[in-house]
């Protein structure tokens, strides 16, 4: 999931998309340790959209503060 999608949703859906990441990125690491992981670069992705989705979260709240 890329800046420009991210940026068109709403807050809850912004929210729900950051809960299912960290789900997914907690699932991949349990894979990892039990040596059951298929694709190691899933991680790199899903941590790289966890933090896209807080960098907007972040540019919403510092807009509202203004």
């Amino acid at each position: 999931m890329k800046g420009p999608s991210i940026r068109e949703l709403p807050d809850a859906e912004l929210a729900k998309r950051l809960q299912d990441a960290r789900q997914e990125l907690f699932s991949l690491r349990l894979q990892r340790a039990s040596g059951k992981l298929t694709n190691p670069a899933r991680v790199v992705a899903v941590r790289q959209t966890i933090a896209r989705i807080l960098t907007v979260m972040r540019e919403r709240q510092r807009g509202e503060r203004r």
